[in-house]
């Protein structure tokens, strides 16, 4: 469960299932049970991109950018389903303040950015689809640190203006510190999960996923 204005992260090993639950959610994967219930209605049967209209983004795991499309034409990409075309401009220069970096490189091919700035892309990209809940999946994969630092500081910044989170992140520390509630999740099953700050102080967590003895 994921409550309007939250941000919840599920952590875990590993093959734990993290990125197949934001898949399922997201409707990229079929579920073989259960359903997905979003604002009191059940999604689970719609194809992927009627999701977006529905209010749901992602910003994949490696990104996922359009290589061949210049950072400004991924941002367009994420409006697809949008025609206020003023407004759309609006966002797109938006990502620009958001992400200084991004309006430096507007014609730039995606493909060859560095990996941190095709982050900061996915997840403008995702926010031009004016989305009601944001699922992120390991954001912070193979970035420099303190390029994580930027991504996270930009993950708290959306939220305060509004943004519902659900973030995928191996990253179990930052994730939990700014994150309201957390699941931990151990081969398909969730296994705990409470408050955030409760989860960073519980033995087991502390032991397994923050490297503290």
């Amino acid at each position: 469960t994921v409550e309007k204005g939250e941000i919840v992260t599920l952590i875990g090993g590993n093959g734990a299932g993290k990125t197949t639950t934001l898949r399922a959610i997201s409707g990229l994967m079929p579920t073989r049970g259960g359903n997905v219930i979003f604002d009191g209605e059940d999604v689970s049967t719609h194809p992927a991109h009627a999701w977006v209209s529905k209010g749901i983004a992602m910003v994949p795991e490696g990104r996922g950018v359009f290589a061949k499309l210049s950072v400004e034409e991924n941002l367009e990409m994420g409006a697809f389903h949008r025609n206020d075309k003023a407004a759309i401009r609006a966002d797109i220069e938006k990502s620009y303040e958001m992400f200084p970096r991004l309006g430096e490189r507007r014609t730039q091919l995606a493909g060859t950015m560095s990996g941190g700035e095709q982050q900061m892309l996915a997840v403008t990209r995702a926010l031009m689809s004016k989305p009601r809940l944001l699922l992120m999946d390991e954001p912070s994969m193979g970035l420099a640190p303190v390029l994580v630092d930027v991504i996270f500081e930009a993950i708290e910044t959306i939220n305060k203006e509004g943004m519902t989170i659900l973030l995928v992140e191996q990253n179990a520390h930052m994730a939990l510190q700014i994150a309201n509630r957390g699941y931990v999740l151990q081969t398909g099953q969730i296994v705990l999960t409470d408050k955030a700050s409760v989860l960073q102080k519980d033995p087991t967590v502390q032991k397994a996923y923050l490297g503290i003895e």
